[in-house]
């Protein structure tokens, strides 16, 4: 098996990072950690050998470049995981893949308005309406594939996928800006942080020294 290397951005602030992080580490599958800063004066110096617009993370795969992290989940089940990185069974790994893509693109004020710190935890927070919408629409989505689908494990499938890889950074913040649930969606989010791998990434971003200003906020 060719060694793999993930480049990645601030444990602290990194989501896109984080998402490729947690699904090889839960996988088991062996890789080297390379951190990058982000927004230094070296990071695009940094990052520039790995055609990625200067964006992380990055998976090296041999000779192999893949940049972006859905893109990278998906070629981790597809040449490490056989393809089990996805529900087996068609219903499920289509309500999986829907999902996935919709975090991927979509969730806009919920990504601006709650940007993850591990650092921290906040109360109080007030919402725009379109953020409490991005959050309604997301428990509906954790809620709809439990209920289908979740009966075999803790995971929105029950068995780890790569929806729940994709999904990490939102419990994240769910749970730093102190965010009422519904009772399943709280019972996920607890889940995800009693990952030892979650424990450990969000220790790790903890000890980090760099403070990145935009992803701050001041209650």
């Amino acid at each position: 098996m060719a060694s793999l290397t993930l480049v990645f951005g601030n444990k602290n602030y990194s989501s896109w990072s984080l998402r490729p992080w947690i699904f090889m580490r839960h996988h088991g599958l062996a890789f080297e950690e390379k951190r990058i800063a982000l927004f230094m004066k070296t990071t695009d110096e940094q990052l520039k050998p790995y055609n990625s617009n200067f964006k992380v993370p990055v998976l090296q795969d041999g000779d192999l470049l893949v940049w972006d992290s859905l893109a990278i989940l998906e070629h981790l089940s597809e040449h490490h995981l056989d393809g089990k990185g996805w529900p087996l069974s068609l219903p499920a790994r289509t309500l999986a893949r829907s999902m996935s893509a919709e975090m991927h693109s979509s969730f806009g004020a919920l990504r601006s308005e709650l940007p993850m710190n591990c650092r921290k935890v906040f109360h109080g927070i007030k919402l725009s309406d379109d953020a409490q919408k991005d959050i309604e629409r997301i428990q509906w989505l954790w809620r709809a594939s439990r209920e289908q689908f979740g009966a075999k494990g803790p995971w929105l499938f029950g068995e780890y996928t790569i929806a729940d890889a994709m999904f990490a950074p939102v419990a994240l913040r769910f749970a730093g800006y102190s965010i009422a649930l519904d009772e399943t969606s709280q019972r996920y989010v607890q889940t995800v942080l009693d990952h030892p791998s979650i424990q450990a990434w969000m220790a790790a971003g903890r000890e980090e020294v760099e403070i990145i200003e935009e992803d701050e906020i001041n209650l």
